[in-house]
């Protein structure tokens, strides 16, 4: 019997709206989940999340395995004991970085072999080693291992479906703890039959959700919401589907208005680091000139910590100085705009004017950007 259960609460149109039972709690989606990639979302807390009103965040199977290690975090007393979260996790499987790191590593239809970004040390990831790092990570939600290809390139991307879907056949067959549940790859590129061919194959091995794999990594926009409307068609309706690496608030409205339950995106974290900020209509740049002297919030609309107490003059001087605070500040702004996106398209959904709200999402400027 597995800890796992989704609950369809509501439906809009496309929209979804449903509860993700774990064993660390309920998640209520649409979610977005921070991305703590070796065991923190960079510059926040677990406490400063948890404020934030974060639900569940991502954390990556393929660094923590290089350090501090899994079978350490394992004695240690898992993942969420390490990092002191004690809500959901999930954890990808690695495979992000067979495309990522293309240039240290070699495929074979046996698994991956790839140097250390780190020291350069030569390692192994098999179907089965990916999944024994991820139950010692411990995390609620794992990934099988799969292989993202470049998204226009359709002989790579039918040679990878090949060894995705054998590798999936391998990790439901290594995965043993009851306590998380298990999340199949789709892959594909950007072409429908390959798109078609792997949604058929995966849900008919019967994970406990999908996700969805390979996209927003170079591809034309158009091509990006073509591969989600035909996946609703093909994914099971009683099981999450999760839009791996896109979390603009934008990704998050559209990608919600095609069926997808769940995304994760280093984007908010990453631009806050280097000085942007996300608004509902596009990014503020601080360290341009314009806001040199400017005495407003950063949005004046915005309740965060951030927007209610300090100047766009002042960040964008923490920003010029190099201060940790301005990392900190920022990231704080991004990641409560995009949770806040997040529970206001689940409220839409289910009041029933998810439509409504989508079609004036971001029309209405209040502040100028920069782009």
């Amino acid at each position: 019997m597995t800890a796992f259960r989704f609950d369809l609460v509501a439906t809009d149109g496309r929209a979804r709206a449903g509860l993700l039972h774990t064993p660390h709690g309920t998640v209520p989606t649409p979610v977005f989940m921070p991305v703590g990639t070796q065991g923190t979302v960079k510059a926040v807390s677990p406490r400063d999340l948890q404020d934030l009103g974060a639900t569940i965040i991502l954390a990556n199977t393929y660094h923590l395995y290089l350090r501090p290690g899994d079978e350490r975090i394992a004695r240690l007393g898992g993942l969420h004991r390490f990092m002191a979260w004690d809500g959901p996790i999930l954890t990808d499987s690695g495979g992000f970085q067979v495309f990522s790191l293309a240039p240290m590593r070699r495929v074979d239809a046996d698994g991956v072999t790839f140097r250390s970004h780190i020291d350069g040390s030569e390692h192994r990831f098999t179907p089965e080693k990916v999944i024994a790092i991820q139950e010692n990570l411990g995390a609620d939600i794992i990934t099988c291992l799969d292989e993202c290809a470049p998204p226009m390139d359709y002989e790579y991307n039918r040679q990878a479906l090949e060894r995705t879907h054998a590798w999936a056949q391998r990790c439901q067959a290594a995965h043993r703890r009851t306590d998380q549940a298990l999340f199949g790859i789709v892959q594909g590129g950007v072409f429908p039959d390959l798109r078609e061919a792997s949604a058929r194959f995966i849900t008919r091995l019967g994970f406990d959700g999908y996700a969805i794999g390979g996209l927003s990594v170079g591809e034309p926009k158009a091509q990006t919401y073509g591969v989600l409307e035909l996946l609703d068609g093909l994914l099971p309706p009683d099981r999450p589907r999760y839009l791996m690496g896109m979390g603009t608030p934008q990704d998050l409205v559209e990608g919600v208005a095609r069926g997808v339950d769940m995304f994760d995106c280093v984007l908010p974290t990453r631009m806050a680091r280097n000085g942007g900020a996300l608004t509902r209509y596009g990014r503020i740049h601080l360290r341009n000139a314009c806001y040199a002297d400017d005495p407003g919030p950063l949005l004046p609309d915005c309740t965060c910590y951030t927007c209610t107490h300090f100047s766009r003059a002042y960040l964008r001087h923490l920003i010029l100085a190099n201060e940790i605070l301005g990392a900190y500040l920022l990231t704080l702004h991004n990641l409560h705009l995009i949770l806040t996106v997040a529970r206001e398209i689940r409220d839409a959904i289910l009041a029933g004017r998810f439509a409504a709200y989508r079609e004036t999402f971001g029309s209405a400027k209040n502040i100028e950007e920069d782009g």
